[in-house]
């Protein structure tokens, strides 16, 4: 089976990554990419300025970049991946669902509205029911699906892992890729040689998106996890991988080694892009890892990596890493796409 996909915003850093993930997809088609009117009309090479670190395919080298509108895409395009910014999003992703779009969007516009799953394939697929309240509220044809922040994305399968052991909280530092602000974001004055202890409106993502995504779906709605999250976002100098120190509450007492365990244990999805084993661990001979230089690229980058499990008085501490632009942005709307197919939504 081949679905014809497209790319809103496809000249962007994610956008950009979109096309490097597509490129030899087995089931999907990039039949599509979408900019601003500046550059509709040009082709993808003159219009994006590429950064990936692997070529442009030539045949998206050539494609005709077209209008960000619904009237300028294909009918038979199946599967929409926005990496638009938030703002854009929540002005032009509505349009393409009205008119019957179905919607993987990296954008973090009504990730927590209720009739809107924020799905993690491998952590939650059932969410995707809410499409059908979805639909049924807002009166479209089209599905709206979201994947979590890149730093929520990191932490949440271990907890997902922890879960069995009685989850309560978790409290969170990040040490966040300059990559995360895009090319542009973080000036090289104000990074290097320096962290700067504050990302605008990273904390509230990561403390209300992970009870969401570790909630429970009746059919109806969904009920928020009830374990308190609190969380402390800086950028370091870093270009790639959000690595993460975590401190979890339990209402169990696990040791490291079932903690380690469990997390090795966590399910990964049948999908073509997620790894055969979501998350790698790192034993008690390894403590210095993960680093993001040396294992962010863990399953091609679709991973997550954790180390330095150690109890506490109230559960365990240890550390997560995954690569912020593929597995926590890119990559994290293409296996939504996979699992929409998987699950007959497309």
């Amino acid at each position: 089976m081949t679905v014809r996909v497209g790319i809103l915003g496809a000249t962007g850093a994610v956008g950009q990554r979109f096309i490097q993930l597509l490129d030899d997809h087995p089931t999907f088609e990039l039949a599509a990419v979408t900019a601003s009117e500046a550059s509709a009309g040009k082709t993808y090479r003159e219009a994006a300025k590429w950064r990936v670190d692997t070529p442009i395919p030539d045949d998206v080298a050539e494609m005709e970049v077209v209008d960000t509108d619904p009237k300028a895409v294909p009918d038979d395009v199946d599967l929409l991946f926005s990496s638009l910014p938030s703002d854009v999003a929540a002005a032009v992703e509505p349009p393409f669902l009205e008119a019957g779009y179905v919607v993987s969007s990296n954008s973090s516009n009504d990730r927590m509205a209720e009739d809107v799953p924020l799905t993690i394939p491998e952590i939650n697929p059932d969410h995707l029911g809410l499409i059908d309240v979805q639909r049924d509220e807002r009166g479209w044809d089209g599905a709206l699906v979201k994947n979590p922040n890149c730093s929520t994305i990191t932490m949440v399968p271990t907890l997902a892992a922890l879960d069995r052991f009685g989850l309560e909280g978790a409290h969170i530092a990040t040490l966040q890729a300059v990559s995360g602000a895009g090319y542009s974001g973080v000036t090289s004055m104000e990074i290097i040689d320096n962290a700067i202890p504050h990302i605008g409106g990273e904390e509230e993502k990561m403390e209300t998106e992970s009870r969401k995504l570790l909630g429970s779906f009746d059919g109806a709605e969904i009920s928020l996890h009830d374990a308190d999250v609190a969380a402390s976002c800086n950028r370091i100098p870093t270009l790639d991988g959000h690595l993460e120190n975590v401190f979890a509450e339990l209402a169990e007492d696990p040791s490291p080694e079932a903690v380690r365990e469990a997390m090795r244990d966590q399910p990964a999805a049948d999908l073509p892009s997620s790894p055969d084993q979501l998350i790698k661990v790192f034993d008690d001979a390894e403590p210095e890892r993960p680093q993001p230089r040396l294992d962010r690229t863990y399953a091609d980058g679709m991973g997550i990596v954790a180390g330095g499990v150690q109890t506490t008085t109230d559960g365990v501490k240890y550390n997560c890493l995954a690569h912020n632009t593929i597995r926590g942005a890119a990559g994290a709307s293409l296996l939504n796409g996979e699992l929409l197919v998987e699950e007959g939504w497309i």
